[in-house]
């Protein structure tokens, strides 16, 4: 099984932390208790800037979830076929070559799911096998690669696609004063991911997917995910999610890698979901990393912000496309999310 293409895909507008942070303290104008409060938040979750799949005058719109939701399957639909298109021809490959296809979001709902709405918009085979998933959050891009690398495993010939589309500006609740919600229409931001996957019978000069592995930690429903109401999706996000990756990342990792006669000093690369700046740190002391180990989520936080399930397929895109480890070595991807939970995927380049 190999990684054969990876490509991402943005909304057209992008727009400075700055930029974000005065239009939402205008629409708070007045109801925020620490007006303050907005602007540090907004400088300190280490993003730079978004892209929104709005125009960002346009969100005041947004007066119900139904016009939220109707602009999440509009946007979706065309950043989805964006990205796979891009992933294919870098794969090599064509819509008709797809056997499988895996949808992955966490930030809006569709019923036919945009997987189905995509046939009808592009060549995929009316026979392809359709997988949308909903309610990872942040680990379903390594969790989706996971479970395209079981399907090709069963299929050796057979091409799987992952598309993962979050577009978390969308989900943002303007009557939400809490600091997890303020945090988060600080960090979290808007864009695609494409993976391809093929089994062993066909060509690629992609990693290999040696291995993966699912942990899910009992009793931690709280710490991450949305409470549903009428408004829309409303942030959880607790304070914990950082000692969640100091407690059980290390562990899970050790304990992955001894399976295979593997340790962490055997691994050359990290490709590392973009949670934010706690977590990334979280991250670097519970597997006793080097500061530069991380650079590549590092750099994609300050570019793109968290983009959920698609963060660690652009880090995957930056070593496949432009930072390819020597051949040979082995690479560590993952990420955490709601459950609270881990996925871990073993490769070899």
């Amino acid at each position: 099984m190999r990684i054969a293409g990876v490509a991402s895909a943005f909304p057209r507008q992008y727009y400075r932390q700055e930029e974000i942070a005065a239009a939402l303290g205008r629409h708070w104008a007045g109801r925020l208790e620490n007006p303050r409060l907005l602007d540090r938040l907004s400088s300190r979750v280490g993003v730079e800037g978004r892209y929104l799949a709005l125009p960002i005058e346009q969100y005041d719109e947004l007066t119900t979830w139904g016009k939220a939701n109707d602009a999440w399957i509009e946007v979706a639909e065309d950043l989805a076929e964006q990205s796979l298109c891009r992933a294919l021809t870098r794969a090599g490959l064509s819509e008709s070559d797809v056997d499988a296809l895996f949808f992955v979001s966490v930030t809006g709902v569709a019923s036919p799911s945009i997987d189905a709405r995509l046939i009808n918009r592009t060549h995929l085979r009316a026979d392809v096998k359709r997988n949308p998933i909903f309610g990872l959050g942040c680990v379903a891009g390594a969790a989706g690669i996971a479970r395209a690398a079981d399907y090709v495993r069963a299929y050796p010939n057979h091409v799987a696609a992952l598309i993962s589309v979050e577009l978390c500006s969308l989900t943002w609740q303007r009557g939400d004063f809490s600091t997890a919600n303020i945090v988060s229409s600080g960090l979290f931001g808007d864009g695609a991911a494409a993976v391809i996957v093929v089994g062993e019978e066909r060509q690629a000069d992609g990693p290999r997917v040696l291995a993966t592995r699912s942990s899910f930690y009992r009793g931690t429903e709280d710490v991450m995910g949305w409470n549903v109401s009428e408004a829309g999706f409303k942030i959880v996000l607790s304070t914990e999610v950082p000692e969640m990756v100091r407690k059980h990342l290390a562990h899970d990792v050790d304990a992955f890698l001894a399976e295979y006669d593997l340790a962490r000093d055997d691994i050359g690369t990290w490709i590392m979901h973009t949670g934010g700046p706690k977590v990334l740190q979280a991250t670097a002391e519970a597997l006793g990393l080097p500061d530069r180990a991380l650079e590549v989520s590092w750099a994609s936080l300050r570019r793109v912000g968290n983009l959920s399930s698609a963060s660690v397929l652009i880090v995957l895109e930056e070593f496949v496309n432009r930072r390819r480890p020597a051949p040979g070595s082995y690479s560590i991807l993952a990420a955490m999310g709601p459950g609270f939970c881990a996925e871990l995927v073993l490769l070899r380049w």
